[in-house]
């Protein structure tokens, strides 16, 4: 069963980083890539915690980013380029707009990464998400519209309830 969401991750991440490009050269692009894999990474354990979801997405595939294109307001006209547009048909929506929510709500990334911690993303090696959760100034700096709330609204909004019933308000525990 395919189990790794790594192109699904890889592409997501693609998306925010072109949409939301660092500011400041090389090393701010890195950490703002870092910054945005964390992020992606926690959203994508937390949509597909199992082997079977996984392997589901793998099956029906994520559905692309056309609609997170059109909410940013992405010209479709530079996406003419074969190699441009491959990428993007494993772009996540949800997975995405989650990851928004995690960048710009530091308590939210934080429950995000506990509930994480004990599922069977993280058994095969230990993760850090020490730029998501515990960003320092060259990190913020770095990734100053990655992070900026109301630049990434529109995104953090389309799903950002279903991330809450998620973390927030799992809802009422079962008696058993």
């Amino acid at each position: 069963m395919l189990a790794d969401l790594s192109p699904l991750i890889a592409a997501t991440t693609e998306w925010l980083t072109r949409s939301y490009p660092a500011c400041g050269g090389a090393l701010a692009a890195a950490l703002g890539e870092v910054q945005a894999r964390q992020a992606v990474t926690a959203a994508a354990w937390l949509r597909y915690p199992t082997p079977t979801d996984a392997a589901l997405v793998h099956l029906a595939g994520p559905g692309g980013s056309a609609a997170l294109d059109w909410i940013t307001g992405a010209d479709a006209s530079a996406l003419a380029e074969p190699d441009d547009v491959a990428w993007r048909t494993w772009v996540d929506e949800v997975v995405a707009s989650w990851a928004a929510c995690l960048l710009t709500d530091g308590e939210l990334a934080r429950r995000a990464v506990a509930a994480i911690a004990d599922g069977g993303h993280t058994a095969a090696a230990p993760v850090e998400f020490r730029r998501l959760v515990s960003p320092d100034a060259d990190d913020r700096e770095a990734a100053a519209l990655l992070r900026h709330p109301d630049l990434l609204a529109p995104v953090a909004a389309l799903h950002r309830t279903a991330l809450h019933e998620r973390l927030v308000d799992p809802g009422p525990a079962l008696i058993a």
